[in-house]
């Protein structure tokens, strides 16, 4: 693995965290979107349909639909089948909310177009480190 890219983002919960990349060019709505027992999105069409974002980097542009869905995240944390970590374009009051409340380093005003699903993702506060393989 060869470092790619170095960015920097706006913190919306701090912490370390590193995983696998998970990447949609589509919103996620977490409040039936997303399986909270499994992680599996289950969004009919979602171009993520049918995969799981347990342990992954979850990278989208932003979150859409119910306040519900910062609940959602919560569950998904409680169950251990929540996201590393998530980066967005544009965190959203419920995805920021969501990561807040579940303790999962989250980082936003990112170009979320620079990274490919199996990017190995490392983030420490605002600074994002993606190796490629």
């Amino acid at each position: 693995m060869s470092v790619i890219l170095e960015l920097r983002g706006r913190v919306i919960k701090g912490g370390r965290a590193e995983g696998e990349a998970l990447v949609s060019s589509q919103p996620i709505s977490f409040y039936g979107g997303v399986d909270p027992d499994t992680g599996i999105i289950k969004e009919k069409g979602h171009e993520l349909e049918g995969k799981s974002i347990a342990g992954k980097v979850l990278v989208f542009p932003h979150g859409k639909g119910s306040t519900v869905g910062s609940y959602i995240i919560y569950r998904l944390k409680k169950k251990g089948v929540a996201p590393n970590a998530i980066i967005n374009q544009r965190c959203e009051p419920i995805v920021a909310v969501g990561a807040i409340i579940s303790d999962i380093p989250t980082v936003d005003c990112v170009d979320t177009s620079k990274f490919k699903s199996g990017d190995w993702i490392k983030i420490e506060g605002d600074k994002i480190i993606v190796e490629r393989r």
